[in-house]
C-alpha cells in the first residue's frame, strides 16, 4: 500500500484519520491552528485520496499501513472510521501510540441485539446496495446523514463535499470495502485494554454515534476524557471548530 500524508507544523507528531470516504484534507483547517504545537501528519487512508490499495481493505490492513508509515511513537486523533482504525492500532502496538482521540466514532458500528446506539443494518444495506448504480449520489446522501440535526447541518455539509473530492476519487471497491469495516467492525470487548490517556470528542445530535456510545467508552477505557459539543452533529471539527481545537489542544499539551 502507499499511504500518501501531508505534514504541517512543527513538535510532537500527531496522526489524523478521517472517516469513511472521505480524505485528509478534512482536518487541514484544524491542523493549521494547531501546527505551532505539534506536527500534524493528514493521512489519506488506504484506498481513498492519493493513498492506493492493491489488497481488499480491512482494519487490519490500514493498521499495517500505519504502522509501517509511522514508526516512532505518535499522538493518533481518529474521526468515525477513522477512530476504529485508530483503536485497532492501539491495540496492535500499544507502544506507538502516546495518546489517543476518538471523534464521533465507535466501537461497534452496526447495531446489535445488545448494542442499540448504531446505525441500522439497513441503512447499511442500503449504501452498499446503492453505490454500484449512484455512488456519487450516494456519498452526497451520507454526507447529508451526517451533518443532519446539527445546528449548522448546511455548512457542514458543503464543507465536506467540497473536500470529498481534492485527492481525487475515492475506488468503488475501497467504498464497498470500507462499509463492510462499519458493518463487521466489533472492538467492544477490547476496548479496556487501552491503557492511554484517551479524548473523545463528541456531538450530541449525532444519528451515527450517538452520545450514549460516548458515555460508555467513558466508563469504559481507563483514562477517558468525554468532551460534548452541544447542537453538534457527527462533524464536531467543522461545526464547533473552536471549542473542538480548544479541547485538543489542552488535552495533547497535558500529556
Amino acid at each position: 500500500m502507499n499511504l500518501h500524508f501531508e505534514t504541517l507544523g512543527r513538535g510532537e507528531d500527531v496522526v489524523w484519520l478521517h472517516g469513511w470516504a472521505m480524505n485528509g484534507t478534512v482536518w487541514r483547517d484544524v491542523a493549521d491552528a494547531l501546527a505551532d504545537d505539534g506536527c500534524h501528519h493528514l493521512v489519506d487512508l488506504p484506498g481513498h485520496g492519493r493513498s492506493t490499495s492493491d489488497a481488499p481493505l480491512s482494519l487490519e490492513a490500514m493498521v499495517d499501513a500505519l504502522d509501517v508509515a509511522f514508526p516512532l511513537p505518535v499522538h493518533v486523533v481518529g474521526w468515525s472510521l477513522g477512530g476504529a482504525v485508530a483503536a485497532a492500532w492501539a491495540m496492535r502496538s500499544p507502544d506507538k501510540l502516546r495518546s489517543l482521540t476518538l471523534v464521533a466514532s465507535s466501537p461497534c458500528f452496526m447495531q446489535r441485539p445488545d448494542w442499540r446506539s448504531a446505525m441500522p443494518e439497513t441503512t447499511l444495506a442500503q449504501f452498499a446496495a446503492s453505490l454500484g448504480d449512484d455512488w456519487r449520489g450516494t456519498l452526497k446522501r451520507f454526507i447529508s446523514l451526517q451533518a443532519m440535526g446539527d445546528e449548522s447541518a448546511r455548512a457542514v455539509a458543503r464543507r465536506l463535499g467540497n473536500e470529498l473530492f481534492e485527492h481525487g476519487e475515492p475506488t468503488l471497491n475501497a467504498l464497498t470495502e470500507g462499509l463492510a469495516i462499519l458493518r463487521d467492525t466489533d472492538l467492544r470487548e477490547r476496548m479496556a485494554s487501552l491503557a492511554l490517556p484517551v479524548l473523545l470528542q463528541f456531538g450530541d445530535r449525532d444519528t451515527l454515534t450517538p452520545l450514549p456510545v460516548g458515555h460508555w467508552l467513558a466508563q469504559t477505557l481507563p483514562q477517558a476524557e468525554l468532551v460534548i459539543h452541544h447542537g453538534a452533529a457527527h462533524v464536531p471539527f467543522v461545526s464547533h471548530r473552536d471549542v473542538f481545537i480548544s479541547a485538543q489542544r489542552r488535552f495533547l499539551g497535558a500529556i
